[in-house]
């Protein structure tokens, strides 16, 4: 299954099962891709996986969540965007372009006033995100504006399509979300007001896009949070995306209060894909292509999820940093299953505190590896990364680095 060809409801196919999710690699240079992003997608093309998807693509240089954050909002990205776009088309592959807005999940040393649906703050994230402030209603109108524009570029820049990242506690996110969204009007309060921002996103996309360009979504299975988005209304969001048809949902989980997209369960058989008892639900309310991405490591259990017939592709993130060229190594029998430990400096306090972040900077440090044409390094020390990040980004590095 994981070697058999799949093709979209528009007709696009994709060679294979192996769709690369984002991870966000933060290799940007004043907000512009580099050469040596160019060069991690060149090394994963060439790795065999049927579909990457980029990392966080912002819509506009306030939705940034991190320094260094690709912005796609006007054409002086656009010759770096179509190197991008040609090295990640290589070897036959389809190269997705994840677009997004922060909302108020931006650190104070990038945004010093974030915006959200609602005036309500982050928890636990005194110190390096500041309190958003709400959105006005003709702020939301230009947003919506903003995403269609970067899907747009991304349709010049020769990319196959566009993700809207709804998932992880971002903007859209923020907005399916009736802890964080409390508005009283058009945009907030029923399940069918917070979802409105996201379908009226995708609607202005599909209208200014061709036919045979992708546009999905990444969706929280939930949040993980109490009062927060959940399965419930995720599976009335999917069944809605359906009726609209969108090309394919990726389902993932969590936001930086509640980070479970960071906190895979362990690689046993019954937890390497902990989405797949929802995928099961949202599958029973929609036709469209599913992609489940959480915990698969071993290529049986890729394999096993296939023929459940809950998902249409197999994705995998972090697998990726570590062994670029995952899909040749399964398909030529030499791939081992990769172990992708918890990272930890070994002192409880500061792994209790800052685990999550430092291990997406691990992975991002192994990512920069890939990009300068080295090897990945498992025995990366911890305190080395830590000490870089501090280094490089001061204590805000510790509270930016999510996918």
């Amino acid at each position: 299954m994981l070697f058999k060809p799949f093709t979209f409801p528009n007709g696009t196919t994709a060679k294979n099962r192996f769709f690369k999710s984002a991870m966000e690699e933060q290799l940007a240079h004043d907000s512009k891709p580099t050469d040596t992003l160019v060069r991690l997608y060149d090394t994963w093309a060439k790795g065999g996986a049927g579909v990457l998807v980029t990392g966080n693509v912002m819509v506009n240089k306030q939705g940034k969540g991190s320094v260094n954050d690709v912005v796609a909002d006007d054409e002086s990205s656009l010759p770096m965007l179509k190197k991008w776009a040609n090295a990640g088309k290589q070897n036959d592959t389809l190269i997705i372009m994840q677009i997004n807005h922060a909302g108020k999940q931006s650190p104070k040393a990038v945004n010093a006033t974030p915006v959200a649906p609602s005036a309500v703050p982050l928890v636990g994230m005194d110190g390096f995100i500041n309190p958003p402030r709400q959105l006005q209603n003709s702020e939301i109108h230009e947003l919506i504006q903003a995403f269609i524009n970067t899907a747009k570029l991304a349709e010049q820049a020769g990319f196959h399509g566009v993700q809207i990242h709804s998932a992880h506690g971002y903007l859209i996110s923020q907005f399916l979300s009736p802890h964080h969204n409390r508005r009283d009007d058009e945009w907030g309060g029923s399940l069918a007001n917070r979802m409105n921002f996201l379908l009226k996103i995708y609607k202005g996309i599909r209208a200014n896009v061709g036919a045979d360009f992708l546009v999905g979504v990444k969706l929280n299975s939930a949040d993980f949070q109490k009062g927060g988005f959940d399965e419930s209304e995720s599976v009335q969001v999917v069944q809605a995306l359906s009726e609209l048809g969108i090309d394919f949902i990726e389902i993932s989980g969590g936001n930086y209060e509640s980070p479970q997209m960071l906190t895979a369960k362990p690689s046993t058989k019954e937890r390497e894909a902990f989405f797949l008892d929802y995928a099961e639900k949202a599958r029973k309310v929609c036709s469209v292509p599913l992609i489940i991405t959480g915990g698969f490591r071993s290529e049986q259990a890729m394999n096993d999820a296939l023929l459940s017939g809950h998902l249409d592709m197999v994705g995998v993130a972090r697998p990726f940093a570590l062994v670029p060229d995952l899909p040749n190594q399964i398909q030529n029998g030499t791939y081992k299953t990769v172990q992708t430990e918890r990272i930890k400096t070994g002192v409880k306090p500061l792994d209790d505190k800052i685990g999550s972040v430092l291990e997406m900077d691990w992975y991002m440090s192994q990512m920069a590896l890939i990009g300068q044409g080295k090897s990945p390094n498992p025995k990366l020390s911890a305190w080395r990364v830590l000490a870089k990040t501090i280094w490089e980004n001061g204590k805000a590095g510790l509270s930016t680095g999510r996918s």
